[in-house]
């Protein structure tokens, strides 16, 4: 089963060869300082699936083939019997509060990260400084109110939602903020959620930055939603339950969520814990071939996300793998597919010779494993993904 994108990246994969893995030349075999060696090398970017060995050099990769000499580099990393994929992109998160919860990420095999809209114009450096020192890769969202992420909804004071205020705050961080949240949840938004999303595209076209929008339990009816979403934007939580969901009152995929697709809006899950993922709307979506572009936690520091739901980035993929997503495409929809939907990402999610070392070893264990969805439903597994050990440039 595959995502459009995915299709199209593997159409692409038809041409390539092996010789997309070969050393970087001038490279000779001795120079190289490690090799993950023996694993299940997954890369979707390349339709590559086989055991083989990595080389790296200079923090960047410099071979993908089986075989290598273990005595051609400084040091080995035995990975037989483990998953070696590029390392995991999780685009949207909300990390950016302490300086611990982006370590946190990178010890669950995630290399590159986003804080979607945890603060807006009037806190933003503070999510900025977490983000310029992370040990990982981390940009951010700025959220179109002000105020950031408040309690009692962010939006449903329209005069938080400052067009000034934004734009500035982003022309000061352009290096690190690479687009605009917009919550638009009737607790969050009320009847605003059409107005804020217009004031968030008042500040993103002009800059040619994208907009995730959280949707899902909206005033507004979807389609007046996203007749305002432009290519390159991303709709997380596409698996909230009703009211307004991707479904008509008959279980039809609505015309605007194929329509958004193909003008290439994304779609992203954003697992979260609270009315954003249902098992139903899930298994419907399935059997209605609408599969996730990317699949992201929305993780926070909520005890009840990170015992129970959400819990870590390989337990969400697992999910998948559960609803019988196949592993590959599970592994691009973190990885390739994820690298694609922020500029400051592309190069990323591939094990490309010459790229930056980003390597993610996971362990597939057989279960059984529950899974929880956002009502606490249970579903039993037979699969899980856990992070074994995370290179980020080749360190780690």
């Amino acid at each position: 089963m595959l995502t459009r994108r995915k299709f199209l990246t593997a159409a692409a994969a038809g041409a390539a060869t092996l010789s997309t893995f070969t050393r970087l030349p001038g490279v000779a075999a001795a120079e190289y300082d490690l090799i993950v060696a023996g694993g299940r090398v997954i890369d979707p970017s390349h339709a590559f699936d086989a055991v083989a060995d990595v080389a790296i050099a200079g923090g960047k990769i410099a071979a993908v083939r089986p075989g290598l000499a273990p005595g051609s580099a400084a040091a080995t990393i035995d990975a037989r019997g483990k998953l070696v994929v590029p390392g995991l992109i999780d685009i949207h998160t909300h990390a950016g509060r302490t300086m611990g919860d982006a370590a946190t990420c990178l010890s669950q095999g995630v290399t590159s990260l986003v804080d979607a809209g945890s603060q807006g114009a009037d806190r933003i450096d503070e999510v900025v400084a977490v983000a310029k020192a992370a040990p990982n890769r981390m940009r951010v969202l700025v959220n179109i109110a002000k105020t950031g992420i408040l309690d009692e909804g962010e939006l449903n004071d329209i005069t938080h939602a400052d067009v000034a205020a934004t734009r500035a705050a982003i022309e000061r961080n352009r290096d690190m903020v690479v687009g605009i949240k917009a919550r638009l949840s009737k607790n969050v938004a009320g009847k605003n959620d059409v107005e804020a999303l217009r004031r968030a595209q008042q500040v993103a076209k002009p800059l040619n930055i994208p907009v995730m929008i959280h949707m899902g339990q909206t005033f507004s009816p979807l389609p007046a939603i996203f007749a305002l979403l432009k290519p390159g934007d991303i709709v997380t939580h596409i698996y909230a339950p009703p009211p307004h969901g991707i479904f008509d009152e008959s279980g039809r995929v609505l015309p605007e969520v194929v329509d958004a697709r193909r003008r290439g809006v994304w779609f992203d899950i954003g697992n979260g814990r609270t009315g954003h993922l249902t098992w139903a709307m899930a298994g419907h979506a399935m059997e209605s071939r609408l599969l996730p572009d990317t699949v992201s936690t929305d993780w926070t520091t909520n005890e009840l996300a990170r015992t129970e739901q959400v819990i870590d980035f390989g337990n969400v993929l697992s999910k998948f793998l559960m609803l019988g997503v196949p592993l590959s495409d599970v592994i691009a929809m973190a990885t390739s597919n994820a690298a694609k939907t922020f500029p400051a990402f592309k190069g990323l999610g591939t094990l490309s010779v010459g790229v930056p070392a980003d390597i993610t070893l996971l362990e597939l264990r057989e279960g059984p494993f529950d899974f929880f969805d956002n009502e606490r439903a249970k579903r039993s597994g037979t699969q899980r993904l856990f992070a074994a050990r995370t290179l980020f440039g080749g360190k780690g």
